[in-house]
C-alpha cells in the first residue's frame, strides 16, 4: 500500500535541525526512497520581556529574552516493503536533546 509519511521537525538551534535533517536524507539516499524537502518553516520568535529593577523604582527599563524555534517538513513517499525498511532506520536515528521530531502517515491511492 502506497503512503506518505511527514516529517516534522522542530528545535531551537538551526544547526541541530538541519544536522537531523541531514541524517535523514542520508538514509533515504542510500535506500533510494523518493523524499521531498528539507522544506524550511517560518521560524517562531518567542520574546519576554522583563524588567530589570525587581521594586517599582526607577526608570521602566526592560530586557528582552527571545527564543527562536525552527522547523523543518520532510515528506517520504513509501510504496514498497523496501521503503518500510527505511522507515524503520529513519526510526533509528540519533535525535539530540534540543530537536523534537514528529511523524505522521497518510495513505495514497
Amino acid at each position: 500500500m502506497a503512503g506518505i509519511t511527514v516529517i516534522k521537525l522542530t528545535g531551537e538551534s538551526h544547526k541541530d535541525v538541519d544536522f537531523v535533517c541531514e541524517q535523514i536524507k542520508a538514509v533515504c539516499d542510500q535506500d533510494s526512497v523518493d523524499l521531498r524537502g528539507p522544506i524550511p518553516l517560518p521560524t517562531r520568535r518567542l520574546v519576554v520581556p522583563c524588567r530589570k529593577t525587581p521594586c517599582g523604582e526607577g526608570n521602566e527599563t526592560y530586557d528582552h529574552w527571545e527564543m527562536r524555534i525552527h522547523k523543518r517538513l520532510l515528506e517520504m513517499k513509501i510504496s514498497s516493503s523496501k521503503d518500510e525498511n527505511a522507515l524503520r532506520k529513519v526510526a533509528r536515528v540519533s535525535i539530540p536533546d534540543t530537536v523534537s521530531i514528529e511523524l505522521s502517515m497518510r495513505n495514497v491511492n
